[in-house]
């Protein structure tokens, strides 16, 4: 079975990700800087921050791995609400650097996680498929578009597969902040939901993109060529309506106001210029939160079954 290096594998997707790998067989070994709790005889930890390259120099020495799994600096939920400009440094500063080690290795695969936030804004209703336009406004997006470029360049003229992953916000049944952003006015300081919510998000289910990471270093489904970008979310936005009484479920909501869409669509539209939509990955745009924008993943479901949804997920 194949020996994978997960950066930022203390991370929430990180831990998932490696568990995952490791009730499959795989041997594991983890770079972030503190621990993760995961207790498993085939999981080997290596303390490291993103930019020491000199640790990462002796990592990839002695890890013998042959795939790696980029996760660090891009895990949505561990960075927080506001993205500085020492983190955009610091993205820029390791990416390169652990590319070009995982080649030099001669790595088989590298998976590098990005978002959806690289692309350009949608002007229709069709869904986002991954030759859309590249064209981020928000940092997190210009980060991660950046390390897409980087990856393509490490790889090319190698026999080094590079796969993208651009994934929504994520949720589990515990994990709920992203949810929660998307019906929550903190100005207000209450849940709040258009109509009877009939309107739509897209989200991805953490453990579809476990099934995918898994899928991929499986062997990608007997794909010979499997480079290349990838929607990685679940099947179909989750409406509003649902993500409500998910939340009544899992977690505590209290009153919940009704409220016209149209007025606080001309509102929001009228402040969007702020900092806060550029720099909160959970900034929610009012302007356009019933557009029911959506991502196609039928490429990706060549290689995983996209099984997770709100209704299942754990």
């Amino acid at each position: 079975m194949r020996n994978v290096l997960i950066t930022g594998v203390s991370g929430l997707i990180g831990t998932e990700v490696a568990n995952t790998l490791l009730n499959k067989g795989f041997t594991v070994v983890g770079t972030d800087t503190r621990p993760p709790s995961i207790s498993n005889p085939a999981f080997t930890f290596m303390q490291a921050s993103p930019d020491d390259k000199a640790a990462f120099v002796g990592i990839f020495g002695k890890a013998n791995c042959d795939a790696l799994v980029h996760l660090a600096c891009s895990c949505d939920n561990d960075l927080p609400p506001l993205i500085t400009k020492d983190e955009i440094k610091l993205a820029a500063s390791c990416d390169k650097f652990i590319y070009d080690l995982a080649v030099k290795e001669r790595y088989k695969d590298i998976l590098l996680l990005s978002t959806h936030m690289v692309y350009a804004v949608q002007k229709t209703r069709e869904p986002i498929r991954e030759s859309s336009d590249v064209k981020p406004t928000h940092m997190y997006g210009e980060i991660k578009a950046d390390s897409e470029k980087t990856l393509s360049k490490a790889i090319n003229k190698s026999n080094t597969n590079g796969v993208i992953m651009r994934m929504p916000q994520m949720y589990t049944k515990t994990f709920l902040d992203n949810l929660h952003s998307k019906l929550w006015d903190p100005k207000d300081n209450c849940f709040f939901i258009y109509g009877y919510g009939e309107y739509g998000f897209s989200f991805c289910s953490l453990y579809n993109l476990c099934d995918f990471v898994l899928g991929v270093l499986a062997g990608a489904n007997g794909m010979s060529n499997y480079t290349g970008v990838y929607n990685i979310c679940d099947t179909k936005p989750l409406l509003a309506k649902d993500m409500l009484e998910f939340l009544k479920v899992n977690s505590k909501v209290g009153a919940v106001v009704q409220r016209n869409y149209g007025t606080d669509a001309v509102k929001a539209a009228m402040a969007f210029a702020g900092k806060t939509s550029k720099s909160d990955y959970r900034y929610n745009d009012i302007g356009i939160i019933c557009s029911n924008i959506s991502y196609d993943n039928t490429k990706a479901q060549r290689i995983a079954p996209f099984r997770w949804k709100l209704s299942n997920t754990k």
